[in-house]
């Protein structure tokens, strides 16, 4: 059971044309694709929320933020130990602190659910799928 739930269910995602790292901008509801260089993808077709993603991007916090759409109360989800890249409790506390910036990859990536992208100062950046503010009891 236990390899089920960690292991079986997940594949590498391909991030080739048409499925590129996209952000929202400001004043749109179509996401835009960003420069994303060495990206490492997992998702489910189990759970909508399995998706989780390590990259980075050359594009400055500064740039971003008065160009795409923060994201409000983001909270990355645990992903499995595997996939090393990505470690939600580092993200979670430098998007408390202030050091990581969250904003608004894609709404509605699945109904219920939206993708977003946390970026650090470094240009190093995660992607994950975190249920709407409101949807099934989400605050």
């Amino acid at each position: 059971m236990y390899w089920l739930q960690v292991y079986a269910f997940y594949q590498p995602v391909a991030f080739g044309p048409g499925n590129e790292i996209r952000l929202t901008p400001i004043g749109s509801t179509i996401p835009e694709v960003i420069v994303a260089d060495e990206v490492e993808g997992i998702d489910a077709e189990s759970s909508p929320l399995r998706f989780r993603a390590c990259f980075s991007t050359p594009l400055s916090q500064a740039m971003l933020s008065e160009t795409y759409q923060i994201y409000d109360n983001p909270v990355p989800l645990n992903g499995p130990g595997w996939f090393a890249c990505y470690r939600a409790p580092e993200i979670g506390a430098a998007l408390e602190k202030g050091e990581a910036l969250a904003f608004l990859s894609e709404q509605g990536i699945h109904p219920g659910v939206d993708r977003v992208v946390a970026v650090f100062p470094d240009g190093r950046a995660f992607a994950w799928h975190q249920l709407q503010p409101g949807a099934e009891g989400n605050p």
